[in-house]
């Protein structure tokens, strides 16, 4: 059995000052929706033994927020090919991941975390800023991963869980 979390990064400030789309930081309401999605996600008990965020600064300091607000014990990397990817290269390199992490958390963008969830399970889930999909795959290896192998189990969107005091 693998588990899959697809995190999107929190809302992004397009007011700062940045050179290039990549450096674009999170605003402060970016940082506190991944504050709240990684306490929330330690409530649940379904941390990942892997996170692995684009190098974008918005998806890099999303993962770094959310696992030290929620005090994840996970092993974190940067992942440059999760920056401009696509679905299926997404894909592509879901099936390399080391089969000793049973379940792994991408941090990344959309519209390819949407078109993702979509080609692996055959769901429409759109997904805000800030938001998390979690699925599973019967799948005993990554290589095993396919189109339309996996089944959603959640959706959860910040605006769900805001009045919540976590």
């Amino acid at each position: 059995m693998r588990r899959l979390i697809l995190f999107r990064h929190g809302k992004s400030d397009w007011d700062a000052d940045f050179r290039s789309d990549h450096e674009r930081p999170l605003n402060g309401r970016g940082a506190r929706a991944a504050r709240l999605m990684g306490k929330l996600l330690a409530r649940t008990g379904e941390l990942p033994s892997l996170v692995v965020a684009s190098t974008a600064t918005r998806a890099t300091t999303t993962a770094q927020l959310a696992i030290e607000a929620g005090n994840w014990k996970v092993t974190f990397i940067q992942e440059h090919a999760l920056y401009g990817a696509s679905s299926l290269s997404v894909l592509e390199y879901i099936r390399q991941l080391p089969d000793n992490h049973g379940s792994v958390m991408l941090v990344g963008h959309e519209p390819v975390w949407s078109g993702l969830v979509a080609t692996l399970t055959g769901a429409n889930a759109r997904m805000p800023t800030a938001a998390m999909v979690g699925m599973r795959f019967s799948a005993g290896r990554w290589a095993d991963v396919r189109g339309g192998s996996g089944e959603l189990l959640w959706l959860f969107k910040p605006r769900m869980f805001e009045s919540f005091s976590l």
